[in-house]
């Protein structure tokens, strides 16, 4: 997914201590379309723009797609990241620069790793009455935010208890691994409660955790956590409480992991390290579509086309004209 955000922010992010569970509220953001589908978007944010690796939360639907338009976003560049894309309803066609040609389906992860450089578009498909899922980002470490695009699809078998049921995307959780490779120590998952549901998950102490609230009010460590609330736990929990109030049934997000322990630099559907690399991404882009034309400058060959898209590529925004404070 683009950030399609016309003036985004030059966002310097590094880990922030938290004391207790922090409740992080959405802000909307129009994502596209002939009437813009909104999502809410609650990483990254002033008070914090990390949970382990985790540097971007956008959440959207249940949306009608005859109403909104749905998920028109055309071809556009990503750098240092990897995109993970999990669906609770509906339809999305993903295509990207590799080759890679896929349908995002509620339940099934589809993982794309930017590393160098890449490109993709996504677009709802007529069969998706209705949107309803997350769109997330993990910033690549330092040691290997430059390597080969790449693109991954894992369906998830369900892990059931008693009133609850998880599908775990990244990671290992409630003895369910899997298999897709990420770069650093993370774990993501869909929890579902039934009403009066009290489920304790162990907890690995060295991680960051963040509980997005999809449906229902869910309690977090005690903590209560509504409807597009994100809750963020820092690291030291042996155990995750998580629970359901009577009458109300949960659907929640489970994202974590080690502190990135780096300083990144996010800007559109970049991440660099610094002001200068983000620019020369930019640029690389720009000329990739022929967008700009930089005389005397190498040609660019960080983005290739992506195949048999009918769409036209994303210019990218202006950048600011001075640097923005960091933000942690």
């Amino acid at each position: 997914m683009s950030n399609v955000e016309t003036a985004p922010l030059e966002v310097e992010c590094a880990s922030a201590p938290a004391a207790d569970v922090e409740i992080l509220a959405p802000r909307d953001v129009p994502l596209g379309g002939p009437r813009a589908m909104p999502v809410r978007r609650t990483l990254p944010q002033r008070s914090r723009s990390l949970i382990g690796a985790w540097c971007f939360v956008d959440h959207y639907g249940p949306d009608a797609v005859a109403r909104t338009g749905g998920m028109v976003v055309p071809p556009h560049p990503h750098t240092g990241l990897q995109t993970v894309s999990w669906l609770f309803t509906g339809e999305i066609e993903h295509r990207d620069s590799t080759g890679a040609h896929a349908m995002v389906r509620p339940g099934e992860l589809n993982l794309m790793t930017a590393g160098r450089g890449i490109a993709h578009s996504e677009v709802s498909t007529p069969q998706a009455a209705v949107l309803h899922g997350v769109q997330l980002w993990l910033a690549l470490p330092d040691a290997s935010r430059h390597t080969e695009p790449r693109f991954e699809h894992y369906a998830p078998q369900p892990v059931r208890g008693a009133g609850w049921e998880a599908r775990v995307f990244l990671g290992d959780l409630a003895g369910s691994v899997s298999p897709v490779r990420t770069h650093s120590p993370v774990v993501g998952a869909e929890l579902l409660l039934e009403p009066g549901t009290e489920l304790e998950l162990d907890a690995d102490p060295r991680f960051e955790y963040g509980l997005l609230a999809d449906s229902g009010a869910v309690h977090f460590q005690g903590a209560a956590v509504a409807p597009a609330e994100l809750a963020y736990l820092p690291p030291g929990s042996h155990t995750l409480r998580i629970s359901a109030p009577a009458g109300t049934p949960v659907r929640a997000v489970l994202i974590g992991g080690e502190p990135l322990g780096e300083t990144i630099v996010m800007w559109w559907n970049f991440i660099g390290r610094s002001h200068e690399e983000v620019v020369q991404y930019r640029r690389d882009w720009q000329q990739h579509i022929g967008a700009e034309i930089h005389p005397g400058a190498a040609p660019a060959v960080r983005f290739t086309a992506v195949p048999d898209d009918p769409l036209p590529p994303l210019p990218a925004p202006v950048l600011p004209n001075a640097r923005l404070r960091p933000r942690s």
